[in-house]
């Protein structure tokens, strides 16, 4: 599926949105699945499984871990919404762990950072704009990086990485546990950041933002659907689980 995004977007009338429903317990389920699923995988991977690395099933398997690792952060980020539930502790607690367990991000200290990107997307009070007409993507990436990564995060996913060596086959702890969170931040930047927001808008594009084409499917696999992210930025009270159907 070719990564084509549109580069204009009209007004979209108060009709077209997607009203906002009560979350009841849904968010904290899907939230609930998702740790599970990764920490479920992560568990088989680094304890249990034998990879034969001649076969495809290992990589697979670490594009799989990779997606669930992706939905750590997309749940960290629905809290950041309040979307994860009603009970602000509760959703802010759900945030923090998710935040966590990916690569030990801090969520309080994200989420100013991110509401300041809605707030002032495209200009110098955005914390993930890059200064350029077409910045490309690999110093957007390192400032992106310099921005939201800091030292005790690295300090302590070198310890731990010492630590589960220790339990673990140490080429397990890297393709299943630090491979995928690397190549997740990754994701995130190019689906979320990148491609969304690259280059110029149309004036009246006031979420100065792109979107993916219509495609559930694929919307889903790269990036739990955030690909539709002029709608993410024009309807920020959908949790990514009913993101589509603003599309």
């Amino acid at each position: 599926m070719p990564l084509t995004v549109k580069s204009h977007f009209p007004h979209v009338s108060a009709a077209s949105r997607v009203a906002p429903a009560p979350l009841g317990t849904k968010g904290v389920a899907v939230a609930a699945l998702v740790f599970a699923s990764w920490a479920a995988l992560l568990t088989f991977l680094m304890a249990f499984y034998q990879p034969d690395w001649r076969s495809p099933t290992p990589y697979l398997l670490l594009l799989l871990q990779t997606h669930l690792y992706t939905g750590l952060f997309i749940t960290a980020h629905d809290a950041m919404h309040g979307l994860v539930s009603a009970n602000k502790r509760l959703n802010n607690a759900i945030g923090t762990v998710a935040a966590g367990l990916f690569a030990y991000n801090w969520f309080p200290g994200q989420l100013p950072k991110h509401h300041a990107h809605h707030r002032h997307v495209g200009t110098h009070d955005d914390p993930d704009f890059h200064d350029g007409k077409h910045p490309g993507f690999l110093p957007w990436f390192l400032r992106f990086a310099w921005n939201y990564v800091t030292w005790w995060q690295i300090a302590l996913m070198a310890l731990t990485y010492n630590v589960l060596k220790l339990w673990f086959p140490q080429a397990n702890v890297i393709a299943f546990w630090m491979i995928p969170a690397l190549l997740a931040t990754l994701q995130l930047f190019f689906f979320g950041t990148y491609l969304p927001h690259r280059g110029e808008h149309a004036p009246d594009n006031k979420h100065k933002s792109r979107s993916q084409l219509r495609h559930h499917v694929w919307a889903f696999v790269s990036c739990y659907f955030f690909g539709y992210h002029y709608e993410h930025h024009d309807q920020p009270y959908l949790p990514w689980w009913r993101l589509w159907r603003a599309k």
